[in-house]
């Protein structure tokens, strides 16, 4: 992976308490941020990142040169318009883009590695509380999040109830599947399994361990996308070819296109990184955290909810929203609640849809 890039950065005044027990000290939060701030601070918009994903929301990455991760959703006169709000998107701890992560340096000046503690998703939003503090932004307009950035977004609204006026949750949950778990544990034991890999201290000693982190992502991006939308994208045609090798190249179209986006993620990714992240996914489930019970969760919430699932997402079902919905109305929440259809599974939050830019403009205004 190349070095992280430039962005805006906040350092932390004070040690990050963390969910282990441990703490984190010198801990730096890179962000971006896109429109003006209302003189009141009343028109923060928090963005947070899905498990790859990171600040640049609305901006081109400075490593690939691709657009923004939701940049079709970010920017003026957009569903999140920035002409009207001031969207804040920063990189969550355990990172890779310039938030304090395994890549960074610990108080020795060598590299964390397998040294830096492991995180849960509350952690990473102390980091996004400590942002805010740090920033002067005592309460946002709408913490939105996808995917992981869902289970922030429920987090914060969860842990620290009074910092959100409205929470927009899509394509997540409230806690990990066994099934997600197990699909984790494979990423991670192809990573572990590179020899390149080198117990996670490969940042000073030679080449990273590319080869694991590919096969990781193949496996998980697997699970971002529908049987549908891979039929109808590759079906069984043949890459560059009339007729099969007889051997292990890549004779099918959608074994080209998982080795691209494999080797793809490698250039942008810390391997770490993925390690630690999926374990913080894995980690989270909002209802233990509290007791057991997950209307308890919620139990005196003032934010206005929204929650937003899609038919054809296998990774985190309509069922898993649902389950959220009903504790919020058992804890006599404000929540609204959608499923739309969409052929491309859970990465559907990610592209093109209208019907999602309908729900998440409505909301915000």
């Amino acid at each position: 992976m190349a070095a992280s890039p430039a962005s805006k950065a906040l350092a932390l005044d004070h040690d990050l308490p963390l969910d282990s027990g441990q703490s984190l000290s010198g801990v730096e939060i890179a962000y971006e941020s896109y429109g003006e701030l209302a003189e009141d601070k009343s028109n923060v918009v928090l963005i947070c990142h899905a498990l790859t994903g990171d600040q640049y929301v609305a901006s081109a990455h400075p490593i690939t040169g691709k657009p923004g991760w939701w940049e079709r959703m970010v920017g003026p006169r957009k569903p999140i318009d920035t002409d009207r709000f001031h969207v804040i998107c920063a990189n969550v701890i355990g990172s890779c883009m310039g938030s304090t992560g395994p890549a960074s340096e610990a108080s020795d000046g060598a590299p964390y590695a397998m040294r830096f503690p492991v995180i849960t998703i509350r952690d990473m939003v102390r980091g996004l509380v400590a942002l805010l503090d740090g920033l002067g932004i005592e309460r946002v307009h709408t913490v939105v999040g996808g995917s992981m950035g869902g289970m922030q977004a429920l987090s914060l609204a969860a842990n620290w109830p009074e910092r959100a006026e409205r929470v927009l949750v899509i394509a997540s949950t409230a806690r990990h599947s066994a099934q997600n778990i197990a699909f984790h544990e494979v990423g991670r034991q192809a990573i572990m399994a590179d020899p390149a890999w080198k117990d996670g201290d490969y940042y000073a000693s030679g080449p990273s361990p590319d080869n694991g982190l590919a096969v990781a992502r193949m496996a998980a991006h697997i699970t971002y996308l529908s049987e549908e939308g891979l039929t109808e994208k590759f079906g069984r045609r043949l890459q560059n070819r009339d007729t099969k090798s007889f051997g292990f190249d890549a004779d099918f179209q959608v074994e080209s296109y998982l080795r691209y986006q494999g080797s793809g993620f490698t250039q942008r990714f810390d391997a770490n990184s993925y390690l630690y992240i999926t374990r913080a996914m894995d980690y989270f489930d909002l209802a233990e955290e509290h007791g057991g019970k997950l209307a308890d969760v919620f139990a005196g919430a003032t934010s206005r909810f929204c929650l937003v699932s899609f038919d054809t997402d296998w990774l985190y079902p309509t069922a898993e929203s649902r389950h959220i919905v009903h504790a919020l109305n058992a804890a006599g929440a404000k929540v609204s609640f959608v499923e739309l259809s969409a052929p491309n599974g859970h990465d559907s939050f990610l592209l093109e849809h209208e019907q999602l830019d309908r729900v998440v403009k409505g909301f915000l205004e």
